[in-house]
């Protein structure tokens, strides 16, 4: 199992694009709202309606942790004390965190979970004096981490997931029947 956590303000490209590249390429994932119920309002005015509660998730037998960026969606997910915990539990047991555009620096660096890794988060966001090697790259895959640059990255973001997954062959095909 795979979730993709949603809080109010997220980026709607970063969190839709990653889910619908992830699934196309075949892995089960989730849409998990942070909030009172599963309608979760996007930084756009998008509205989704998750598959999931956060308190129906067993993140013991998830593959991958990710959470999309926008703001103030980061800074929700960063506030849920439930959420922070699960990542901080799943990358201590090795499970795989991907996080894109403001979360890496508003989520992760604060939790300790990129510090002494390379990473990339949106430009101007990088959250200093947690030991992060901020990077330029668009995606950059520091062990059991992923993060991406921004909404520019997103099916750049859900493919490398996807590689790593389901390989890198499953994600070419992914990425060639959607013209990439």
């Amino acid at each position: 199992m795979n979730y993709v956590f949603l809080a109010n303000g997220f980026e709607e490209i970063e969190a839709l694009a990653t889910v619908d590249v992830m699934r196309r390429a075949g892995m089960d994932v989730t849409t998990v709202s942070i909030n009172y119920d599963k309608e979760v309002l996007g930084a756009h005015g998008v509205k989704v309606v998750a598959d999931a509660m956060l308190a129906e998730v067993d993140a013991s037998m998830a593959e991958w942790l990710v959470l999309p960026g926008g703001m103030p969606g980061a800074t929700n997910l960063a506030s849920c004390s439930t959420l922070t915990d699960m990542l901080v539990n799943h990358n201590a047991m090795g499970g795989k965190v991907a996080a894109i555009c403001a979360s890496p620096a508003i989520v992760l660096a604060p939790l300790g979970l990129i510090t002494g890794k390379n990473a990339v988060c949106y430009p101007g966001m990088e959250a200093e004096g947690y030991g992060v090697n901020w990077m330029s790259d668009m995606v950059v895959v520091d062990g059991n981490i992923v993060t991406g640059k921004g909404p520019a990255a997103a099916c750049s973001f859900g493919f490398t997931i996807a590689a790593i997954s389901k390989g890198v062959d499953q994600a070419e095909a992914v990425a060639a029947g959607m013209l990439l």
